[in-house]
């Protein structure tokens, strides 16, 4: 995807300060919702699912009430928490099942059959709903009909599309073949909107507006289950009504290593948090804060520790309900693993034979509060508009979670009924003191970890401000082992990357993932956004 480039236009932004409540995401209608819901006597955790909802309304080419929801947080009275709402495979959706439905498709014998990366078998159990309607219910101040009032606003009456998103778009006009499904997201039937077009999603507000007054029950057992159940399994899939009934919002305790002074907390698995908190550890054993910043030294040692933290997740993260996970967050781990890396460019495996998440999209948004709560949340149907399936006319595109599988009998992520598949997504939280957190992260299929590892660099051995860690130039480990750059990577570290050993590429700033942070700092709120996306601060 290209979108404008910091690199052409020299954008400049500064971190926004304000007393009372900031949100940070990547649009900003939907920053405005969240804002909105603050002043309306919302508290943070409100405001999440009004800004969720209408990034699903406003940016619908990265989330969707057909993906999963995740929630880090830190209350106003200083608990730490977290929220997962997270579907699992079909509880038909054998990996003999699938293989026998795909062979014929891919032309190979069963056997041979691969996850597809898109279509009925990719789609998982969606757990948007359940997860929004859990967010306000155990936290919020609000009812469900007054947060998604800005979102069924948008849908209903419309809303010009931005420079970056409208971009995005045109992948459906490739991946959309059901008539209904071109209906429902592209203009005419035909082609994605341009910048500035204003677009209306009327059925989708419908279903947010049937959620709103009957309750999230009516996407797991009501029509709007029906018709989801109906749409995959007329194009070959296993999903059924009980499966979306059987789903239920968990609880998990976040998991978190100390970096310097720091404390870093993740979303344990199915998610890929550990991967993160391994790469810190990993850097830290490394001492690669000692090694001056942005300099290739610096980049390379950061690298290492993402590749080794990348092979270890890939190889043992997966449903922890199926399988025992090592301590890849432990300083021990760190320590046995930090010895393989040198000065030069090691020859690690990725960890995936085939890296569906390699450049997926997501939302992330950021809310605090005068209160003192901070809420990092995310929300995805993995890659773009998922799956391809649109399901009735609900207006609900359907996630491809379900590509992460393997049907390799013997994958730790390997298909089986009723296991989460491993999980991209990742909010952060951050605690530098007793009265500082911050909520992050950064979007972006295998993204997400590394740019976790190098916003907290940047924020914490650096003393980077936090637009100006959301500013630097980026890097990114690639699935086939190569290590991508921005232009704007200096030439110089370009050339010391070089002569350490490493394959460069270089890609465009939309490939770099999308940041958003927001700091409560002894009472005082402040923000970045990412400068790649079309997203603000709003604040009061």
């Amino acid at each position: 995807m290209e979108n404008p480039s910091v690199d052409e236009f020299g954008s400049r932004r500064s971190t926004v300060y304000g007393p009372n409540g900031a949100v940070a995401t990547s649009q900003p209608l939907a920053a405005q919702a969240g804002l909105r819901t603050l002043q309306d006597g919302g508290n943070a955790f409100d405001a999440a699912v009004a800004t969720a909802a209408t990034l699903n309304v406003t940016e619908p080419t990265s989330t969707g009430l057909g993906g999963d929801v995740f929630m880090l947080y830190r209350s106003a009275d200083g608990e730490v928490g977290a929220m997962r709402a997270c579907g699992s495979a079909p509880s038909n959706a054998t990996r003999e099942n699938v293989r026998e439905a795909v062979a014929d498709e891919q032309g190979v014998e069963p056997e041979a059959a691969e996850m597809p990366q898109t279509g009925p078998h990719a789609v998982t159990v969606p757990g948007t709903a359940r997860g929004w309607e859990a967010t306000v219910e155990e936290f919020g101040r609000l009812s469900l009909a007054d947060v998604l009032e800005p979102a069924i606003g948008y849908a209903t009456e419309g809303y010009p599309v931005t420079e970056v998103i409208a971009s995005a778009w045109e992948h459906g006009e490739e991946l959309f073949e059901s008539e209904h499904a071109r209906e429902h997201y592209l203009v005419d039937g035909e082609r994605a909107p341009r910048p500035g077009e204003t677009v209306r999603l009327e059925n989708l507000g419908e279903t947010m507006r049937a959620i709103a007054e009957e309750g999230a029950d009516v996407v797991y057992e009501g029509h709007v289950a029906e018709a989801i159940a109906e749409e995959v399994q007329a194009a070959g899939g296993f999903l059924t009504v009980d499966d979306l009934a059987d789903f239920e919002v968990e609880y998990p305790e976040p998991v978190s290593t100390t970096y310097g002074d720091a404390e870093v907390y993740e979303l344990p698995p199915n998610n890929q948090g550990l991967i993160a908190l391994e790469a810190l550890n990993i850097a830290e054993e490394l001492g690669a804060r000692e090694h001056p910043a942005g300099s290739a030294a610096r980049v390379h040692y950061l690298a290492e520790a993402m590749k080794l933290a990348f092979h270890d997740g890939h190889r043992y993260i997966t449903d922890p309900d199926f399988e025992e996970i090592p301590p890849l967050a432990s300083e021990a781990w760190a320590e046995q693993r930090a010895a393989n890396v040198g000065e030069t460019a090691s020859d690690v495996s990725f960890g995936v034979p085939d890296a569906h998440a390699e450049d997926a999209d997501t939302v992330l948004l950021c809310v605090g509060d005068g209160e003192g709560n901070v809420v990092s949340y995310i929300n995805s149907r993995f890659a773009g508009f998922g799956s391809g399936l649109v399901a009735g006319d609900t207006g609900i595109a359907l996630q491809n979670r379900g590509a992460s599988f393997s049907l390799d009998d013997d994958h730790p992520n390997r298909l089986e009924p009723g296991k989460k598949p491993f999980h991209t997504l990742i909010p952060g939280l951050l605690k530098r003191g007793a009265d500082d957190w911050s909520a992050f992260g950064v979007m972006g299929g295998y993204m997400q970890p590394q740019g976790h590892l190098q916003t907290l660099v940047g924020m914490l051995d650096d003393g980077q401000t936090l637009q100006e860690a959301l500013d630097s130039p980026r890097w990114r480990y690639r699935e086939d082992g190569r290590l991508a750059v921005e232009a704007r990577m200096p030439t110089a570290v370009q050339n010391g990357l070089l002569r350490r050993g490493h394959d460069l590429e270089v890609l465009s700033p939309g490939m770099f993932g999308g940041a958003q942070v927001v700091r409560n700092e002894d009472g005082t709120l402040s923000g970045a956004t990412e400068p790649r996306k079309d997203g603000t601060v709003a604040n009061f």
